[in-house]
């Protein structure tokens, strides 16, 4: 008989997909990398594991322990599947500019929730940051995961995503490309594949509000750059542990709205009901369309599944509030 003996032993091997009417205007063969197919529906279930199984291991998370993250939601989900399976209670602090539908998947796992302003500092003490952080220390036998600092997220990708992406392409793989939020699966997977191919090319994508592109072409952490955007996912105001700028060739930024009508094109062109960060992904891909030859085989990869955007990229209404459709 063939089974998994809980829920954690069907998380990886996603499978690729090729991308047909979208990228029609490109000389290559585009692959995505399918991420929903992980359980709870994102590839942010990888680090979730990988994060709970290496702080077991060393102690930082005891028996019957509560596991503590500021998440946009995804995370969350990962850490829940987990929690669940192996016993541990969990909070998570989301920022208010998350759909509603993530606050309400974390509850349905059981998780608590709590909801901090978007628009604050990093330091502030209102910012999920801090009260992360400030719960954590607060919390008896509790576990902050810092996603963010946090080593096992790049290394869960580095032992899992890129050897996925290198076999399932037979190593004829020449760019991958991905949006960068916490930085865990670019550098994972961009060292894992540069260690296979050094010619592979690695890029991000980023958003604009978020510091990542400045930085990685002048080294200057630039605070003009940082403001309120509505993509969800990729992009930050701060630079996490886990983005390893020396393995990331370049950032290509895309605006909201691509991102936006791009996440729709994506469903209804292709098939692929996806989230936000997948039409910024897509988008990404076309703009660098010059890097491209006919012989290239490009992997994109696709975060997360659009049942947690319902209330937004996938309404119309909430689209032409945003002024992304007439």
């Amino acid at each position: 008989m063939e089974y998994a003996k809980n829920i954690l032993e069907t998380i990886g091997n996603t499978p690729l997909i090729k991308i047909n009417k979208i990228t029609e205007e490109l000389p290559c063969l585009v692959l995505a990398k399918y991420e929903t197919f992980n359980p709870g529906n994102s590839i942010k279930d990888r680090m979730a594991l990988k994060m709970i199984e290496d702080a077991e291991a060393d102690g930082r998370l005891k028996p019957g322990g509560t596991v503590i993250e500021g998440t946009s939601g995804n995370t969350g989900m990962g850490l829940a599947l987990a929690a669940i399976v192996k016993g541990y209670k969990c909070i998570f602090v989301l920022a208010d500019k998350q759909s509603k539908e993530k606050c309400d998947i974390l509850k349905a796992v059981g998780a608590e929730v709590i909801v901090c302003p978007t628009a604050v500092e990093p330091e502030d003490p209102r910012s999920y940051y801090s009260v992360s952080k400030r719960l954590a220390k607060e919390i008896p036998n509790s576990w902050y995961a810092n996603q963010y600092d946090n080593p096992s997220n790049a290394k869960a990708h580095y032992e899992s995503t890129g050897p996925e992406i290198w076999k399932q392409t037979s190593g004829k793989i020449t760019h991958f490309i991905v949006g960068v939020g916490t930085g865990g699966t670019i550098s994972g997977v961009g060292k894992y594949l540069k260690e296979q191919n050094p010619n592979i090319k690695i890029w991000g994508i980023d958003t604009y509000g978020s510091v990542f592109k400045k930085y990685h072409e002048t080294g200057i952490f630039d605070e003009k750059e940082i403001y309120p955007y509505v993509t969800e996912g990729i992009g930050e105001d701060i630079l996490p542990k886990n983005v390893d700028f020396s393995i990331i060739d370049g950032f290509t930024k895309v605006t909201d709205k691509d991102g936006a009508v791009y996440t729709q094109r994506l469903a209804k062109e292709e098939g692929m009901f996806l989230g936000n960060s997948a039409g910024s992904a897509i988008k990404g891909v076309l703009q660098l369309k010059e890097h491209f030859t006919k012989n290239d085989v490009v992997v994109v990869l696709f975060h997360d599944h659009g049942s947690r955007y319902i209330g937004k990229m996938f309404n119309n209404d909430w689209m032409r509030k945003q002024g992304y459709i007439e």
